[in-house]
């Protein structure tokens, strides 16, 4: 799901506005090309992602990225890194053992 989250440029750039420290939606909104409605849609779809988290503070909703969901997206493609990798080395010592022979 994350995956599909992150597909859409919005999300994206909302995510990232919120690298540096939580915001809450107003100010994520001042910074996007986009209405605070759209905004606020787009933050749902992240938390149900499970990549950005809200916190209440008086009457604000802070947004801040959820560290754990960022680290379940990177496992999730650090498995394909890791069978790119393999097939790789199996393609070296399939051509040095061509080169030897």
């Amino acid at each position: 799901m994350a995956l599909t989250a992150l597909a859409d440029p919005s999300r994206r750039r909302i995510l990232e506005s919120l690298r540096d420290c939580p915001r809450t939606v107003s100010d994520i909104a001042s910074r996007q090309p986009i209405s605070r409605p759209a905004v606020s849609q787009h933050l749902k779809v992240l938390q149900e992602a499970g990549l950005v988290s809200a916190r209440p503070h008086g009457t604000a909703r802070y947004y801040g990225i959820r560290r754990d969901g960022l680290a379940e997206l990177k496992a999730y493609l650090d498995t394909f890194w890791s069978d790119v990798l393999s097939a790789y080395a199996e393609e070296v010592h399939r051509h040095m053992g061509e080169d030897n022979g």
